[in-house]
C-alpha cells in the first residue's frame, strides 16, 4: 500500500475518477447498476487499497468520498489479505488521512466515512488499538498521526494538554468518530461482542470520552460551536443508552457513573432556542429507558424548566395546534417526565408545583383539532392518562378504606380529562371525514379506542356517576339536536356496557335516555341525523340488549328506530345484527307483533335493496320469533309467509339467469339458500330450554307434526332445486350451502320444518358423483345425519345409512382405493364410514353383497394410514380408533367385528407402528397413540401384532434397536 498524500491524483486513476464522478450523475437505472458493478469489482480488487488512497487525493469532494468509502469495504471484506506491517500502517494512513482532509476544511461527508473507515479497523483489529479515542484526539491535535506506542508511554493527559487545544473542526470530528464508535459496537452481534471483548474495550475509552464532552460543553458559545454541542449531546445520548443496555447488565450502575457526570451539562441547552430540541430529545429517550440515570439535582433543573415561562410558550403554541419541532420536543419531554415522576405528581397534585405540572399534561389534550388527523400528540398523552388511572386504582386498592388527602385532587384531574377526552372524540362532519385518509381515520379510530380503556378503567373509581354524568350529556344534546355531541356520548355510554357493576342503577338512567324522544327523533324523517350517530345508537342497543329483555315496553319503539335504521346502507349492516339479537332475546315477547314484523320486512324489501348479510339477519329474527309462537298452525301461516319473500330471490335469481346475468343470478340464488339457512337456525328451541334426552316412543302429535310440515319441506327443496339449476350442478357454493340447509335441522328434537324427512337428503347425497364440487360437503352432511339419528329418542334409518354406503363403495371404486388420487374425498368416505360405529355397524358388516366391498373399503382405510396426505392418514386413524372401542352390538354384529379385526388387525397395526416409528411427524404422535391404546385394551393378539410389526422390514427407523423396541413393547403393554 502507498500513501499520494495529497500530492495530486496520478493519471492512472484518471478513468476510474470518471467513472466514479458519473455514479453521482443522473442516469438510468441500468446505467448506475453497471457503474456500481464495475466499482464494486475495482473495490475488491488487490489493488483496492491503493484505489482507496488515491481517490481520497482528488479535488471532487464525490470522489473523496468514496475513497473513504472504499477503505471502509475493504477493512471489513479483505482484512484478511494485510500482513502484520501492513495494519499498522494502514491506521497511519487512515489517520494521516483525517488530519489532512480536516486542514483542507473537509466537509462533514468525507470526514464522517473517514471515521467509519477508522471505527471497521476499530472493530477488526487486535487489541493494538485500545486507546483509539485518545490516539485520534492526539493525532488531531498534532496534525498528524501520532505514534500510539510513544503516546500510551508518554501518558498523554486527554484534559489537561489535548483536548483543551483542538479547535472545533478537531473537536467535532472526534465527537462524529465518538457517536460512530458506539453505533458500529452497538450493531454487533452478542456473539461478536463477546468473542471480540468490544464491551471492555469500548469502555477503555469511557474516560476520553467524558473528557471530550465535558471540554465542548464548557466551551464559551459563539455561534460557531452550536453544532458541536447539538452533536455532542446526541453522542452523549447514545453513549448512556448503549451503556444502560450492556454495562449496567454486567457490573452495575457504578460502571455508568461516569456518564452521569454528564448529564447537568444537558440542562442549561433546554433554555436555549438553537440548542432545545436536541436536548429535550437526548431528555426524553433517557427518561424513557433509564429515568433513574439523572441525578436528583438534574431533575430538579428538569422541573423548574417544565414550570418556567419558555415551557408554558411552547404549551401555549400546543394549544393552538402549532406542532413545531420545539413544541413537538416540549411534549414528548413534559410525557416522558410525567411517566417517571407519575406516583410524585399524583401524590402532589394539591401543590403548586405539582398544579402546574398536571395541567400542562392535561393541556396537551386541549388542541381542538381532530385525533390524527390534525393532533399528534394527544394519542401518546392518553398513554400516560391511561397509567396515571390505573395508579390511582392500584392506591385505592391498596390503602383500604383510608383516603389519602390527595386522593381528592388527583381524581378531579382525572374528571377533567375524561371530560377533554369526550370533547375529543366528537367525530367531524362526514365531508370533513370523506377528506381523510386511511392513515388519518386508522388514527382517529385509535384514539376513540384510547378513550374507551380511560373509561373502563375510571369507572373502577367513580361507579355508575360517570354512566349517569354521560347519560344527562345524551339528553342534552339530543334536546338541542347536536347530532355529534351525542354520537360521542353515545359511544362512551357504549363503553361502559361491560363495565357496569351496578344493574339498577344503571337501568334507571338508561330507561330515562330510551324513554325520551331519542328514537323518535332517530326515526323523524325531517331530520337530518348523521350515520354514524345512528350507527352508534344501535351499537348501544347491542351491547345493553339485556336491559330490553328486563325492561319490554321500549321493545316496540327500538324496533321502528332499527327499521328504519338499516334502510341507511352504512348502518344496514349493525342494524341488522340489532332486529337479530333483539328478536332472538325478546322472542316470546314479540310473539303478538309477528305480523307487523312480517309486514314491516315487506315494505323493507320492496323499497331497498338490501345487502345480503342484512337480509339473512332480518330473516333469522322473525324465524325467531315464529319459533315462539304457540299454535303450530299459526307457525305455518307466518313460515308461509316468511318463505314467500325467499321465494322472490329465487323467481329473481331465475329470470338473472335466464338472461345471462350470471353474477347477479349467483348473488339472489346464495343470498335465497342463505336465508333458508337463517331461518333453519332460528327456528331451533333457544339453548336455555331444557331437553328430554329420555329415550321415549314416537307420539302420534309427533306422527302429526312431521307430516304438517311437509308442504313447507317441499317448497324448500324446491328452492333449492330451483337454484342450483339456475346456476348450474357445478356450482360449489350452492352445493355447500344447500348442505347447511339440511344440516340445520338436525340437532332438533322433535319434528318442524327443517327436520325433513330422510330421504329428501338421501336422495341429494347420492346424486352426487366423483366429478360433483365440494362432494366432501355432502357426505360430511350424510355423517351428521347418521349422527342425529343416533341419540335417544331418534328413529333409525337403516334404509338412508344403507343407501350412504352404497355410495360410499360406490366413490371409493372410482378412485380406485386409491387415497392418493383423491385425499379429500377419501377423507370424507372414511369418516362417513366412522360414522357407523356402533349404532349403524351390522349394515356396514352382515350384508353378504357388501363382503368384497367391505374388503376393499378395510384395504383402503389401511393404505390411507401409510399415504403422504394428512386428512386421509388422520381419518384412518380416527376409523381404527373407533373400530377398535368397546360397545355394545348383537352377537351376529360382534362375530363379524371379530372377524375382520382378525383379518386386518395385524396390517392397521403395522400401520400405526410405522406412524408412530417414523412415518409421522412429532406433532401427530398423540394421534397415533389413541388407536393403539384402544387396541391393546381390546385385542387379545395385539401383543403379537405390535412384536411383528416392530420387526417387520417395513418399520421406518434404522436408528432403533432391539432392545429399544422389546423395551417400547413391554411399556405398552403394562
Amino acid at each position: 500500500m502507498s500513501a499520494h498524500q495529497g500530492q495530486g491524483f496520478t493519471n492512472a486513476f484518471s478513468p476510474i475518477e470518471k467513472l466514479v464522478q458519473q455514479l453521482y450523475q443522473p442516469a438510468s437505472p441500468q446505467e448506475v447498476s453497471q457503474i456500481e458493478t464495475s466499482l464494486q469489482g475495482l473495490q475488491r480488487s488487490d489493488n483496492g487499497w491503493n484505489l482507496a488512497d488515491a481517490l481520497l487525493a482528488s479535488e471532487d469532494a464525490n470522489v473523496r468520498f468514496f475513497g473513504a468509502l472504499t477503505f471502509t469495504v475493504k477493512i471489513n471484506c479483505d482484512w484478511d489479505s494485510l500482513k502484520e506491517a501492513e495494519i499498522g500502517q494502514l491506521l497511519h494512513q487512515l489517520l494521516n488521512w483525517l488530519t489532512l482532509r480536516i486542514k483542507f476544511k473537509e466537509g462533514p461527508l468525507v470526514v464522517k466515512k473517514l471515521c467509519t473507515a477508522l471505527v471497521a479497523y476499530f472493530l477488526r483489529s487486535s487489541a493494538s488499538w485500545e486507546r483509539c479515542l485518545l490516539h485520534l484526539i492526539c493525532s488531531l491535535s498534532e496534525g498528524e498521526p501520532v505514534s500510539y506506542e510513544l503516546m500510551m508511554s508518554e501518558h498523554y493527559d486527554v484534559a489537561s494538554r489535548v483536548v483543551t487545544s483542538l479547535e472545533a473542526p478537531q473537536l467535532l470530528t472526534a465527537i462524529w468518530f465518538a457517536t460512530t464508535l458506539v453505533e458500529e459496537v452497538g450493531r454487533t452481534s452478542s456473539e461478536s461482542r463477546l468473542t471480540h471483548n468490544y464491551h471492555d474495550r469500548l469502555h477503555n475509552n469511557l474516560g476520553d470520552f467524558v473528557q471530550l464532552v465535558r471540554t465542548v460543553m464548557t466551551l464559551p458559545k459563539p455561534e460557531s460551536n452550536t453544532r458541536l454541542v447539538e452533536e455532542s449531546i446526541k453522542c452523549l445520548q447514545i453513549w448512556v443508552v448503549y451503556g444502560h443496555g450492556v454495562w449496567n447488565d454486567r457490573s452495575g450502575q457504578m460502571e455508568l457513573a461516569p456518564l452521569r457526570t454528564l448529564i447537568p451539562y444537558t440542562a442549561p441547552p433546554l433554555w436555549d432556542q438553537d440548542l432545545f430540541e436536541v436536548a429535550a430529545d437526548c431528555w426524553t429517550e433517557l427518561l424513557g429507558t433509564f429515568g433513574q440515570f439523572f441525578p436528583p439535582e438534574s431533575m430538579e433543573h428538569l422541573e423548574n424548566f417544565l414550570t418556567g415561562p419558555n415551557a408554558q410558550d411552547l404549551l401555549s403554541l400546543i394549544v393552538k395546534g402549532d406542532y413545531e419541532p420545539d413544541a413537538m420536543a416540549y411534549s414528548r419531554l413534559l410525557l416522558a417526565y410525567g411517566e417517571v415522576k407519575l406516583p410524585d405528581l399524583a401524590r402532589q397534585s394539591h401543590t403548586a408545583t405539582g398544579i402546574t405540572l398536571i395541567d400542562s399534561l392535561m393541556q396537551l389534550l386541549a388542541y381542538e383539532g381532530y385525533a390524527g388527523a390534525e393532533d399528534d400528540i394527544c394519542t401518546p398523552a392518553m398513554e400516560f392518562w391511561q397509567a396515571y388511572t390505573e395508579f390511582l386504582i392500584e392506591e385505592v386498592d391498596t390503602t383500604d378504606d383510608q383516603v389519602e388527602p390527595w386522593m381528592g385532587s388527583a381524581r378531579q384531574y382525572l374528571l377533567r380529562v375524561l371530560e377533554r377526552c369526550w370533547s375529543k372524540i366528537r367525530m367531524p362532519s362526514e365531508e370533513v371525514y370523506a377528506q381523510w385518509t386511511s392513515e388519518a381515520k386508522g388514527d382517529f379510530k385509535v384514539f376513540r379506542t384510547d378513550v374507551v380503556d380511560l373509561l373502563q378503567s375510571a369507572y373502577t373509581l367513580f361507579g355508575s356517576c360517570i354512566f349517569n354524568n354521560l347519560a344527562n350529556l345524551a339528553l342534552d344534546a339530543l334536546q338541542r339536536q347536536l347530532w355529534l355531541h351525542l354520537e360521542a356520548t353515545l359511544f362512551c355510554l357504549n363503553a361502559l356496557a361491560e363495565s357496569i357493576s351496578d344493574e339498577d342503577t344503571a337501568d334507571r338512567t338508561l330507561s330515562t335516555l330510551f324513554g325520551s324522544e331519542l328514537f323518535a327523533a332517530m326515526t323523524n324523517d325531517a331530520i337530518d341525523i348523521p350515520s354514524k350517530t345512528q350507527q352508534t345508537a344501535v351499537s348501544l342497543i347491542i351491547s345493553f340488549a339485556s336491559f330490553f329483555q328486563r325492561h319490554t315496553q321500549f321493545l316496540l319503539s327500538m324496533l321502528n328506530f332499527l327499521f328504519v335504521a338499516i334502510r341507511t346502507s352504512a348502518v344496514a349492516g349493525v342494524a341488522a345484527k340489532a332486529i337479530l339479537s333483539t328478536a332472538d332475546s325478546c322472542r316470546q315477547t314479540l310473539v303478538p307483533e309477528i305480523d307487523a314484523f312480517l309486514e314491516q320486512f315487506n315494505n323493507l324489501l320492496i323499497s331497498e335493496d338490501l345487502e345480503s348479510g342484512s337480509q339473512e339477519r332480518i330473516f333469522g329474527a322473525i324465524a325467531a320469533v315464529i319459533q315462539a309462537v304457540p299454535s303450530e298452525e299459526q307457525k305455518i301461516w307466518s313460515l308461509s309467509k316468511l318463505l314467500a319473500f325467499v321465494e322472490r330471490d329465487v323467481k329473481t335469481c331465475e329470470a338473472l339467469a335466464d338472461y345471462q346475468a350470471l353474477v347477479g343470478a349467483e348473488e339472489k340464488g346464495l343470498c335465497a339458500l342463505r336465508c333458508l339457512v337463517s331461518i333453519g337456525k332460528y327456528l331451533q328451541e333457544p339453548d336455555d330450554i331444557p331437553i328430554d334426552l329420555e329415550s321415549k316412543p314416537v307420539s302420534q302429535d309427533e306422527l302429526y307434526l312431521a307430516t304438517i310440515w311437509t308442504p313447507s319441506q317441499h317448497r324448500m327443496v324446491d328452492y333449492m332445486a330451483r337454484v342450483a339449476g339456475a346456476l348450474g350442478a357445478a356450482n360449489g357454493d350452492v352445493v355447500e350451502v344447500t348442505c347447511q340447509v339440511f344440516r340445520t335441522g338436525f340437532r332438533e328434537s322433535f319434528p318442524g320444518p327443517f327436520v325433513f324427512s330422510p330421504r329428501f337428503i338421501e336422495s341429494y347425497v347420492v346424486s352426487t358423483s366423483l366429478r360433483s364440487p365440494r362432494l366432501e360437503h355432502v357426505l360430511d352432511t350424510a355423517g351428521a345425519m347418521l349422527s342425529a339419528h343416533t341419540r335417544a329418542g331418534t328413529t333409525r334409518i337403516d334404509l338412508s345409512a344403507t343407501r350412504f354406503l352404497d355410495h360410499v363403495f360406490q366413490l371409493i371404486a372410482e378412485m380406485e382405493y386409491n387415497p392418493a388420487n383423491e385425499p379429500e374425498v377419501s377423507s370424507s368416505c372414511i369418516d362417513l364410514a366412522s360414522k357407523y360405529i356402533p349404532h349403524y355397524l351390522h349394515i356396514f358388516l352382515l350384508n353378504p353383497q357388501y363382503r368384497n366391498h367391505v374388503i376393499n373399503f378395510m384395504l383402503l382405510t389401511i393404505r390411507s394410514m401409510q399415504c403422504q396426505e394428512i386428512m386421509p392418514r388422520r381419518s384412518a386413524g380416527l376409523f381404527w380408533t373407533s373400530l377398535l372401542g368397546r360397545y355394545d352390538v348383537k352377537a351376529d354384529t360382534q362375530l363379524a367385528l371379530h372377524k375382520t379385526l382378525e383379518q386386518y388387525g395385524p396390517q392397521a397395526t403395522q400401520a400405526i407402528i410405522n406412524n408412530i416409528g417414523g412415518d409421522a411427524v412429532r406433532s401427530e404422535l398423540e394421534n397415533w397413540a389413541h388407536p393403539l391404546r384402544q387396541m391393546v385394551s381390546t385385542q387379545i393378539r395385539s401383543k403379537q401384532w405390535i412384536r411383528e410389526a416392530l420387526f417387520s422390514n417395513t418399520f421406518p427407523s434404522s436408528k432403533v434397536g432391539d432392545a429399544e423396541k422389546k423395551q417400547f413393547l413391554e411399556q405398552v403393554m403394562q
